[in-house]
């Protein structure tokens, strides 16, 4: 049997074939066996609602009335978020809103300003 690569998105060694893809069962990343290295990710960039890019430092608009959990509060539409950094995972946004604190969002809520 052939050594499998690692999983490019977060190193583990416990990938295994799918048919034509190779997936990793830690993180679920998947890609093809065909890729050149391996590993070459093309939806690394992350992109708003409307698929513009977004960057670290940029400022975003919420687009979706956001139930904050755990708490009665809400992240009205309009709400302008200020410095953003992203990061990886499934909340792929960090940031500080004025009034409520620090929050993770979801990149498919926000829209660039």
């Amino acid at each position: 049997m052939s050594e499998l690569p690692n999983c490019p998105n977060c190193g583990s060694a416990l990938t295994y074939e799918d048919g034509q893809s190779l997936i990793c069962p830690e993180c679920g990343h998947e890609w093809s066996a065909d890729a050149p290295g391996g590993a070459a990710k093309a939806d690394d960039e992350i992109k708003d609602a409307n698929g513009a890019p977004l960057a670290d430092g940029d400022t975003v608009v919420v687009i979706k009335d956001l139930k904050i959990k755990g708490t009665s509060q809400v992240v009205k539409v309009g709400t302008k978020v200020k410095n953003i950094r992203l990061v990886g995972g499934d909340h792929d946004i960090d940031c500080k809103i004025d009034g409520i604190g620090a929050m993770k969002l979801k990149s498919e809520f926000v829209r660039k300003a």
